[in-house]
């Protein structure tokens, strides 16, 4: 289990860095073992709830805790093979709803419809709806105001570097309230919101200053320079968009009319085609390029911080049902919540590290290049996108999925360049496999927890 939520939830982390080439797969692999491990192993939970996320009335083992551990190890092994299919076709699902689906599946089996609390399980349902569309539509804002801020400007390295300090200070106020609220919560800090608050606040306004001084020495390409002149992206798309109207009113006009839009369309053509001919895309010049540098580091950040609060927080997908069980084997009875050894969040961390060395490549191609193009610009922009709604997410206490949100991201900012941007049959398959995921656990779970009872038993 640990092995495949290196494999398929990393990418969350990992997978627009890599895309926007900001990182390449070696060294992705390289940080985010170390970050994923260091966040299992010295934050991870060091206290497990017996029934992960309370869909199942825990009452229903009390008389026989040898079922309890049968119905657990179906449910590792049913969320693991589930997530194994997943990672192997390069479908990021979420590993949370995996073992969700699997507790339901064996707990339907163990106590009845009835021992299920159904309208937890509504909720989880509620978040493949919610979280893409909540870090959707922030990371297609958040981008929009990149592109026409800093992108399209005329001097966009002036731009950026005008920027840069707000933008910092944005991205450490909510990746440090990220790490509370997600990362370092295990530790059971207590610290109430206001204290968050200050404390994400002094982060952000320290490392804004900090930027600022270092964004000083990105040099400018001098205006006198410019080979070419840098046409504005919206002016061409713009002009298309003319030339679909005007081509409307040909088809229903007549007459004078007809003549004088034949002429006016000949006239949007020319210049159309002048302007293919001659430009120089933003997108192509030393100064946008000079722009990307300066989102990869903060692109790269942003992934670190992830990276450390996904290997504190799901790494009890795959330990804390082995650790019940052992708690369960050690004193025969099912407690509510069952400690955590060293040794099982060591071996948490490690598998999640050597699922991502093998097959987390899969789902973070994925997640950076198959679903829409990105650029560190864009990448960053899905990226805090989607810290900004675990944030917001965890304060209102809405039920999210990581995998879910990251994905919303990455389409939000495909859409911010209009449909086209996005390969929809790769979407398609990745809304597809959520749909099936708890669903699968559920059946996978049922069949192994009979298999291991006629075993066993």
């Amino acid at each position: 289990m640990a092995w495949n939520i290196g494999a398929n939830d990393v990418a969350n982390a990992m997978g627009t860095s890599v895309g926007s080439g900001a990182l390449t797969l070696k060294k992705a692999v390289i940080i985010a073992a170390v970050l994923e491990f260091s966040g299992a192993f010295l934050v991870g939970s060091h206290v497990t709830k017996t029934v992960r996320k309370g869909i199942v009335n825990p009452e229903i083992f009390q008389n026989n805790h040898l079922i309890f551990v049968y119905g657990m190890l179906a449910a590792l092994l049913a969320a693991a093979v589930w997530l194994q299919l997943a990672s192997y076709n390069g479908w990021p699902v979420s590993t949370t709803h995996s073992i969700v689906g699997a507790i339901l599946g064996f707990g339907t089996v163990v106590g009845g419809f009835q021992a299920i609390y159904w309208g937890k399980v509504a909720s989880i349902v509620a978040s493949w709806v919610v979280s893409p569309l909540f870090s959707g539509t922030i990371s297609f804002l958040i981008f929009s105001i990149l592109r026409h801020k800093i992108i399209y400007a005329p001097d966009p390295v002036r731009a950026a570097k005008k920027a840069t300090p707000i933008l910092v200070f944005c991205v450490f106020f909510i990746l440090t309230l990220v790490l509370v609220f997600k990362g370092l919560k295990n530790l059971h800090l207590d610290l109430s919101f206001q204290q968050a608050l200050i404390c994400a606040s002094i982060t952000g306004i320290i490392t804004a200053l900090l930027s600022k001084i270092l964004v000083q020495a990105v040099k400018s390409e001098n205006e006198q320079n410019r080979k070419t002149e840098s046409l504005h992206p919206q002016i061409d798309v713009s002009l298309k968009k003319a030339l679909k109207q005007l081509a409307k009113i040909q088809n229903v006009a007549s007459g004078n009319v007809k003549n004088e839009v034949s002429r006016l369309y000949d006239d949007v053509t020319r210049l159309s085609n002048s302007l293919n001919e001659n430009k120089s895309y933003s997108e192509d010049s030393v100064e946008h390029k000079t722009v990307e540098k300066i989102f990869i580091y903060l692109q790269i950040l942003s992934a670190c911080f992830v990276a450390f609060a996904h290997g504190a927080n799901d790494v009890a997908n795959a330990i804390g049902p082995l650790s019940a069980v052992i708690n369960v084997l050690n004193t025969g009875t099912v407690a509510m919540k069952s400690v955590v050894p060293i040794w099982i969040l060591a071996l948490g961390g490690l598998g999640i590290v050597i699922g991502l060395a093998t097959w987390g490549w899969r789902v973070i191609e994925t997640v950076g290049k198959r679903i829409t193009e990105l650029t560190p610009t864009r990448g960053f922009a899905a990226e805090f996108g989607a810290a900004t709604t675990i944030v917001i997410a965890s304060r209102l206490g809405l039920p999210i999925s990581t995998t879910h949100t990251l994905v919303g991201a990455v389409l939000g900012v495909g859409l911010a360049r209009g449909m086209g941007a996005l390969n929809l049959r790769v979407v398609r398959d990745i809304i597809v496999s959520w749909i099936v995921t708890v669903p699968a656990g559920a059946i996978l779970a049922m069949i192994f927890f009979f298999i291991l009872k006629g075993i066993f038993h």
